[in-house]
């Protein structure tokens, strides 16, 4: 695939240039990114037209938040939704494109005079020290934690980006002197090619593993979009890669990149890119901080802590307060998050967690290791191209050394039709497939229930990790997370 290049020139010579242009907002949306760009170009003065394929009547609670807002000139603001027409595109001085949205074979984006991004924009009109992480897994937990680390050490910053706060929000409260962390998805950083715009004060990225191949097709596409969080460095930038074997079968293609060695990895590949100063973290850790006991569980979790030390570190925080400030870091919502708690009628204590964020495979089966015994796990979805032999051989147990899964609840899904061929052939038992979570509480209870305690403070944990995407039951996976907690106290 030829990935489509972007122009280094915007479509407006400063912020003050916005007023009384003609702006289309592509996609209104639910999780707040579109309705900050509204939001954003309506208080710059332009002409704002927000057009999305959902209707009305499924952006209300957004649309009603805008149009209760006494501060917006709403009369410079027209909708147009359930629908796309191709003026709106052709007529505009400038499209805000959602990343969501691929640009190959979409007539409207082609008919664009010009297409920025609500990210592209900041980077334009901002100068602040960036600091930048994207990746596979972990990387939503890896800039809260820094936020997190930051904040608490006195420093004015703010967080952004893929972890559903656009950085329009804060645009006007970003100084030189302000760091600010931006979660990257692949699609926003694939938006940002050829613009020139981004380079950061420290890049990281998380772990690689195969993720989005419904979309790339492959690991090569994927991962050149991943690559572009450190092409514009120098040496006066950091670079963070993971210095610990990728996943089997999914390393850089040699015949592609000649100039690795064999079995060289993913972070291998990016370290030998990058023109800034590059650490490594896992088995070859460039820093080694020790952090202790943390609240978060996990091993997982804690390589996210210590990327988050490392980047603290760099900023100039000494570690013994590095240490003491990630200790009392509570992780985030939607990622390992405890939400309730439960005594059965033989008084084990049942501990819920909602992993919803979890929409690859081998961030379930991470999952499945974190607490240290043998867990109550709700799985499964709808599959987006991604192997899901990783999440089935943990179903099965079959991986070596790992703990098994004490019971299977599965979510119904087109990958858990996938899931559930492979464990009846493995002679596994499951709950399920479920069509709702409704649906799946009094099932679970009935479970948790028939549980004894065997020992003194006994304990059970039940976690949701489904390991796939939410479409087709959910609106996404946050509504996934939330409507499963509401079940949970609801019902327990």
């Amino acid at each position: 695939m030829t990935p489509h290049v972007y122009p280094r020139e915007c479509a407006f010579k400063s912020i003050e240039d916005i007023k009384g242009k003609k702006v289309t907002v592509m996609g209104l949306g639910l999780n707040g990114g579109g309705e900050a760009a509204v939001r954003f170009f309506l208080n710059k003065g332009a002409f704002v037209t927000v057009t999305d394929m959902k209707t009305r009547e499924q952006l209300l609670e957004t649309v009603n938040r805008l149009e209760n807002d006494k501060s917006l000139d709403l009369s410079r603001l027209t909708y147009r939704l359930g629908e796309h027409k191709i003026e709106d595109f052709e007529n505009a001085d400038c499209v805000i494109k959602n990343p969501g949205v691929k640009f190959e074979g979409n007539k409207y984006l082609a008919a664009a005079r010009a297409i920025e991004t609500d990210l592209s924009i900041f980077l334009r009109f901002t100068n602040c020290p960036l600091i930048a992480v994207t990746g596979s897994k972990g990387k939503s937990s890896t800039v809260s934690a820094i936020y997190y680390g930051l904040s608490k050490a006195g420093f004015k910053t703010f967080l952004g980006g893929n972890i559903t706060v656009s950085p329009l929000t804060f645009f006007d409260e970003v100084t030189q002197d302000t760091p600010v962390v931006i979660e990257f998805s692949s699609w926003q950083l694939a938006d940002l090619r050829g613009r020139g715009v981004l380079k950061p004060h420290i890049a990281l990225i998380t772990k690689i593993v195969p993720d989005h191949q419904n979309w790339y097709g492959n690991m090569e596409d994927y991962v050149a979009d991943k690559r572009l969080i450190y092409a514009d460095q120098d040496s006066g930038c950091y670079s963070i890669f993971d210095s610990g074997e990728d996943e089997p079968g999914t390393s850089p293609d040699r015949a592609q990149h000649p100039q690795l060695a064999e079995g060289a990895t993913w972070g291998d590949l990016f370290a030998s890119e990058s023109k800034a100063t590059v650490l490594r973290y896992g088995p070859k850790a460039s820093s080694k901080i020790t952090l202790g006991k943390l609240l978060v569980p996990g091993e997982h979790m804690r390589t996210n802590a210590l990327n988050a030390a490392l980047v603290m570190k760099l900023m100039g925080i000494p570690d013994e307060r590095i240490k003491e400030i990630l200790q009392s870091w509570p992780g985030i919502d939607h990622r390992l998050q405890y939400f309730h708690s439960w005594k059965n009628e033989s008084g084990v204590q049942v501990k819920f967690y909602n992993d919803t964020c979890a929409t690859v495979p081998e961030a379930a089966v991470a999952a499945t290791q974190a607490f240290g015994c043998p867990v109550n796990l709700v799985t499964g979805g709808t599959e987006k191209g991604l192997d899901l032999q990783p999440l089935i051989d943990a179903l099965c147990g079959k991986i070596k050394n790992q703990i098994a899964v004490k019971n299977i609840f599965l979510l119904a899904g087109n990958a858990t039709d996938k899931i559930v061929s492979q464990l009846d052939k493995c002679g596994a038992k499951y709950f399920g497939p479920f069509a709702s979570v409704q649906e799946l509480m009094p099932v679970l209870k009935d479970c948790l229930n028939k549980m004894e305690a065997q020992k003194k403070d006994a304990e059970e944990i039940v976690v949701l990790s489904p390991g796939a995407t939410s479409f087709g039951m959910f609106n996404n996976e946050f509504d996934r997370g939330n409507k499963f907690m509401a079940a949970v106290k609801e019902s327990f």
